[in-house]
C-alpha cells in the first residue's frame, strides 16, 4: 500500500500501479502526474462518492478498483476512459449503473455486494466483455442486450432475486463458469442428509493453512483423536461467488467421491457464531495445479513457468477430474468454479482433488433438460482445463494416440454450440478409454 507522502514527494514517479487507502474523499491531484505510466489504480477502502471528470487524463489506465467506498452510482466518467478494461466496485452502495459508465474496452466488471436492481442493455455491446460479477445485488432479470455478449465466459449471479433465468443464458457460446445459488428460482430439490456436528469446544486449532474469498482454513485436532483435520471458517460476508450457506448446501448435495474435497462434519457452537466445515487434511505433497487468473489473463488460470507434465499423468489427472465432475452432475450439483487453481494435485503420483464449492449451484431434479443445458456450460470449463493440460503435456511421454484423443475431446467440450457438447459422464468414459491396459 502506498502513502500520500510518497505520492506527493514524487517518490512514485513512473509507477504502473498505485494503491491508496487512507480515508480519501477526493482523488489527489498528484495522481495525474503519473498519467504517462499508470495502468492500475486501486482506491479501495476510502470515503469516495465520486471520481473527477478529468479521470480520462490517465490515458494508460487499464484497471480501477474502488471497492468499499460509499458510491451510490457507478461513475459515468469511467465510460470516457478509452483504455479501461477492468472495473471493480465491490461492497459499495451502488444502486444505479448508467450505460455511459461502461468503458468501450470493458473486459471484467465487478459489482458484487451492492444494491443494483437493473443493468443497462448496452452492457452486451461491450465486445471484449469476458467476466461479469454481480453476486449479492437485487437483480430480478438481466437485460436482453446481454444476449449479445458473445465473449462472456464467467458470470456470477448468486444471492440476487431472479425468479427465473432468461432462455438465452445457456445459449451463450463461451459461458463456462456460472454461479446461481441464493435466487428464488423455485427449483425442486430433495433435502440432503445433514452432516455430523462437531462443537468448537472439541477442537484444538494448530495454525492457519490458508485463506480464500469465503473463509480461512485452519489445521485442527479433535481432542479425542490424533488425526488432523482442516477447518474452514466462513467470513460470513457476500463473496464474489455467493454466501457461505450456499457453499454448505452444495457440499451436502455433492456427497463423497475420491477426487472431491468435501466436508465430513459441520462446526457448531463457535463463540462468535461463525459457520464452519471440517474437511480431510490434505497431505502437504499436494499443491495447487495453477494460480487464479491475473488481471491480464482475466478468465484463464496462471500456471507455473516451465511446468511440464508427463502425458500419462495428464491422462490420470484429467480422468479423475472428469469422473469427479460427472459425479457432481449426477448429484445435481454445478461446481461453478471448475478451474485448475481449485485442483490440488500430487505431481509425483498424478492424484488430484477438486475443492472449493463456493460457486456451487444446486440444479432442479425435476427439470432434466434445463439441468443438462446448465451442465453443458461446465463441460466447456472442463474443455479449457483439458486445453491447458495439453499445453503443459510432455508429448513424448505417452502414446501419440492419447494426445490426439484428448485434443479431439477438448474440441468437443469447447464447441460453441452448447447442445453439441458431450455430457460429463461421456467425457469421463472417453478419458478412461485412453488409459490403455492401465499402462499409466
Amino acid at each position: 500500500m502506498h502513502t500520500l507522502e510518497q505520492l506527493r514527494s514524487g517518490a512514485l514517479a513512473g509507477t504502473r500501479r498505485l494503491d491508496l487507502s487512507c480515508g480519501l474523499r477526493t482523488l489527489p491531484g498528484e495522481v495525474f502526474d503519473l498519467a504517462d505510466t499508470l495502468e492500475v489504480l486501486n482506491l479501495s477502502g476510502n470515503q469516495l462518492e465520486s471520481l473527477p471528470k478529468d479521470l480520462p487524463r490517465l490515458h494508460r489506465l487499464k484497471v480501477i478498483f474502488c471497492s468499499d467506498n460509499p458510491f451510490t452510482r457507478l461513475p459515468e466518467v469511467l465510460g470516457d476512459c478509452a483504455a479501461l478494461q477492468v472495473v471493480g466496485f465491490k461492497a459499495c452502495r451502488i444502486a444505479e449503473v448508467p450505460s455511459a459508465a461502461l468503458p468501450p474496452a470493458l473486459r471484467w466488471l465487478i459489482l458484487t455486494d451492492n444494491a443494483i436492481t437493473g443493468l443497462p442493455p448496452e452492457l452486451g455491446r461491450r465486445p471484449a466483455l469476458q467476466k461479469l460479477m454481480l453476486a449479492g445485488n437485487r437483480l430480478r432479470d438481466l437485460p436482453l442486450g446481454l444476449a449479445d455478449a458473445q465473449r462472456l465466459e464467467l458470470l456470477r449471479l448468486s444471492a440476487n432475486r431472479f425468479p427465473q433465468l432468461p432462455g438465452w443464458l445457456t445459449e451463450l457460446p463461451r459461458l463456462s463458469w456460472l454461479a446461481l445459488s441464493g435466487n428464488p428460482l423455485g427449483w425442486h430439490r430433495p433435502t440432503p442428509a445433514p452432516l455430523a456436528s462437531v462443537p468448537w469446544q472439541q477442537l484444538r486449532v494448530d495454525g492457519l493453512l490458508g485463506e480464500g474469498a469465503s473463509g480461512h482454513i485452519y489445521r485442527v485436532h479433535q481432542h479425542d483423536s490424533a488425526q488432523g483435520l482442516a477447518l474452514k471458517l466462513f467470513k460470513g460476508a457476500v463473496t464474489s461467488d455467493g454466501l457461505p450457506e450456499h457453499e454448505l448446501a452444495a457440499c451436502l448435495a455433492a456427497g463423497q467421491h475420491p477426487a472431491l474435497c468435501t466436508p465430513s462434519a459441520e462446526l457448531v457452537d463457535h463463540p462468535q457464531g461463525a459457520r464452519g466445515l471440517l474437511l480431510p487434511l490434505i497431505p502437504s505433497s499436494y499443491i495447487n495445479l495453477a494460480g487464479p487468473p491475473s488481471l491480464d489473463s482475466c478468465t484463464r488460470d496462471v500456471y507455473p513457468a516451465g511446468l511440464r507434465i508427463p502425458m500419462p499423468t495428464v491422462l490420470r489427472l484429467a480422468q479423475s477430474m472428469a469422473d469427479a465432475v460427472a459425479h457432481l452432475h449426477q448429484q445435481g450439483v454445478l461446481h461453478g468454479d471448475l478451474y485448475a487453481h481449485n485442483i490440488l494435485w500430487n505431481p509425483v503420483s498424478g492424484q488430484a482433488l477438486l475443492s472449493d464449492f463456493g460457486a456451487g449451484t444446486l440444479l432442479p431434479v425435476d427439470q432434466p433438460l434445463h439441468s443438462r443445458a446448465l451442465q453443458a456450460l461446465e463441460v466447456r470449463a472442463f474443455g479449457y482445463l483439458l486445453e491447458e493440460l495439453l499445453a503443459h503435456a510432455v508429448a513424448d511421454a505417452g502414446p501419440a494416440s492419447a494426445m490426439a484423443g484428448i485434443a479431439a475431446l477438448t474440441e468437443a467440450c469447447l464447441d460453441e454450440r452448447p447442445a453439441e457438447r458431450p455430457v460429463m459422464a461421456e467425457v469421463a468414459r472417453q478419458l478412461a478409454s485412453e488409459l490403455p491396459s492401465r499402462r499409466v
